[in-house]
């Protein structure tokens, strides 16, 4: 395994940290006035999906978690697991729900990008630009027209997002599955 400093990290990266593989979500360099330079993060655990922040000095090094992504199918949603399935070996890939970021914007059948880890599932790449069904949303007020007015909406994955107000039950919309935003309509 390959060795690195904090001053190396990036948003992306893959470190081992305790002996638990995370991946840094956020990363900033904090020199104070007075005292060492230091590297604030936000972690995420690969194997249980929680967030931790966590300070890095400069001096210290980790080894880096190597990780190769792949395209594979998704096939389905077993409590907490997920399945993915090889299109060209036809080999089945599992994964925890928890450490997939956000399963409900998955969709049976469509290939995603699979982060992997010694063929185990470790996480997920989700395009930016994910297209849904508002099954429900309450109807726009009359004559409330002041810019920027959002209302509550769920998708047709069960997810709630806020949306404007012109947006109607039917209408298709996009929203980028890791922010939760609404995005334009589709």
């Amino acid at each position: 395994m390959v060795k690195v400093t904090p001053t190396e990290f990036k948003r992306g990266m893959h470190i081992i940290h305790r002996d638990e593989p995370w991946q840094i979500t956020e990363h900033e360099f904090v020199n104070p006035g007075k005292g060492s330079a230091f590297h604030r993060t936000k972690l995420r655990n690969l194997q249980t999906g929680r967030t931790v922040d966590f300070t890095f000095k400069s001096s210290e090094s980790v080894e880096q978690y190597e990780v190769y992504s792949k395209d594979l199918q998704y096939l389905y949603r077993d409590g907490d697991t997920l399945t993915f399935m090889d299109p060209d070996t036809f080999n089945q890939i599992l994964m925890k729900a928890a450490v997939a970021g956000t399963p409900e914007f998955l969709t049976e059948g469509e290939p995603y990008q699979v982060l992997l880890h010694e063929d185990e599932g470790i996480g997920l790449k989700f395009p930016k630009r994910v297209v849904a069904t508002v099954e429900y949303t309450e109807e726009a007020a009359r004559g409330n027209t002041v810019a920027g007015v959002m209302k509550p909406a769920t998708l047709d994955n069960g997810v709630i997002v806020q949306v404007p107000a012109f947006v109607k039950n039917g209408d298709k919309i996009a929203v980028n599955p890791e922010t939760r935003e609404y995005l334009e309509r589709a």
